[in-house]
């Protein structure tokens, strides 16, 4: 699209929802994963890709990163676009390319000092537990023209009422293992199940918790449906080498190593944040509880409350509002943020939002909005419904000026 035809669209876009964006559904496919069936995407659709790309059991929300699915990849996939008039369909572009043009309109200053929106925010869901991996530093990966990153875990309680069979997540590293231990493993990798998962530790997860997890950390995710924060990035190195039975690629490990180093395990295992692996008290130091937001007592008598739901990373942050029925809520951000709407309807700002039943691969929904800078100062969201919660997800680049600074407190939800 010519940059003044796109500029023409932005501003329309950016007119009709008074500095609110609405956002299309973006769907990703993962190979060799099996899908929970709780993102509300239509059974018929989980493989709307083929079952050569996979099934679909990522939703990827406020998205400017391509996912990095090979090189069968279409160029767009991953990257959320701006829908300008969702019922028609007739005009969209990409969140990303938007900022490329007029970033300052969407980001505010942020755009200089950051470069960019660098946040990726997605849910997974997946009916197995994910291979165990690790996501290299930005000065690792940056050996191969990439971007490091770190993740943050939530589990939201409305989009968890199945857990599946293996709730629980792997972290990090028993206490006292080795750089040769795990070297160790890494040279069985064609000799079936490396046995890895014996040195680390795994923890059951609560929906309404979460967890950070740095670059370098080692995990393997269980089965609860995950809202994910994360640097804007799409780096792995898989650990493991035989995942539910079936073998992992030795691709998968040195996907993202430069190629001098395929061969080289000891640079491999230092990629490793050996500290944060085997601290004897990662539950503490990693599990994240949620923070209120203002005095609670206040501000549900005056209809809502709000938490910080995802905080202590300097990379990215996260909030959760609820809103109850018949009210009205008024929140200040100095910040620009995605939104995703999981329970209820209703209205934020001049739009109407309502998270859905279920979704037909490539229909529109009414479910996600992009809140520029300027708009996010004084944004009102109604609860259009007498009887039920109004539940919105709020995903923020670095640097949000409201972030706590105070000890994590036990939040009774």
């Amino acid at each position: 699209m010519p940059r003044t035809d796109a500029l023409n669209v932005l501003e329309r876009a950016l007119e009709m929802g008074a500095g609110i964006l609405r956002l299309a559904p973006t769907w990703v496919p993962r190979v060799a994963m099996i899908p929970g069936g709780r993102l509300q995407l239509d059974p018929r659709d989980l493989y709307a890709l083929g079952p050569d790309r996979g099934a679909i059991d990522e939703r990827w929300l406020a998205s400017t990163t391509q996912a990095d699915n090979g090189p069968a990849t279409p160029e767009d996939e991953g990257l959320s676009y701006i829908m300008v008039e969702p019922e028609l369909g007739t005009e969209r572009i990409l969140l990303r390319d938007a900022i490329d043009l007029a970033g300052d309109k969407i980001l505010g200053t942020a755009v200089r000092e950051n470069g960019g929106w660098n946040v990726l925010t997605k849910f997974f869901d997946t009916a197995e537990p994910i291979p165990f991996h690790m996501h290299p530093d930005d000065a690792q990966a940056g050996k191969v023209g990439k971007s490091g990153k770190a993740e943050a875990y939530y589990f939201p309680p409305q989009l968890n009422a199945v857990h599946h069979r293996f709730p629980l997540t792997y972290f990090g590293l028993q206490p006292g293992t080795t750089p040769d231990d795990i070297k160790g493993c890494l040279e069985r990798w064609d000799e079936g199940d490396n046995q890895i998962l014996d040195h680390s530790r795994n923890y059951a997860l609560e929906p309404g918790t979460a967890w950070d997890v740095p670059a370098g950390i080692l995990h393997a995710p269980g089965t609860l449906l995950t809202y994910e924060l994360q640097q804007a990035s799409d780096v792995v190195a898989v650990f493991q080498s035989s995942h539910a039975g079936r073998p992992m690629p030795r691709e998968m490990l040195v996907k993202d190593v430069p190629p001098e180093f395929h061969r080289d395990l000891d640079y491999i295992v230092r990629m490793l944040d050996w500290e944060k692996n085997v601290d004897s008290e990662f539950e503490r130091h990693r599990r994240i509880e949620s923070m209120p937001i203002g005095d609670l007592e206040v501000t549900r008598k005056e209809g809502y409350q709000e938490l910080w739901i995802i905080h202590g990373s300097p990379c990215f942050s996260a909030k959760e509002l609820i809103v109850f029925p018949g009210q009205t809520a008024t929140l200040q951000d100095h910040a620009a943020y995605g939104l995703i709407v999981i329970q209820g309807r209703g209205r934020v700002g001049s739009l109407p939002v309502e998270s859905p039943t279920r979704i037909r691969f490539g229909e529109m929904t009414a479910d996600e909005l992009f809140v520029t800078a300027a708009a996010a100062s004084n944004v009102t969201v109604m609860n259009e419904s007498d009887n039920e919660e109004l539940v919105v997800l709020k995903h923020f680049d670095s640097g949000h000026p409201g972030l706590p600074s105070i000890q994590n407190q036990k939040i009774e939800r």
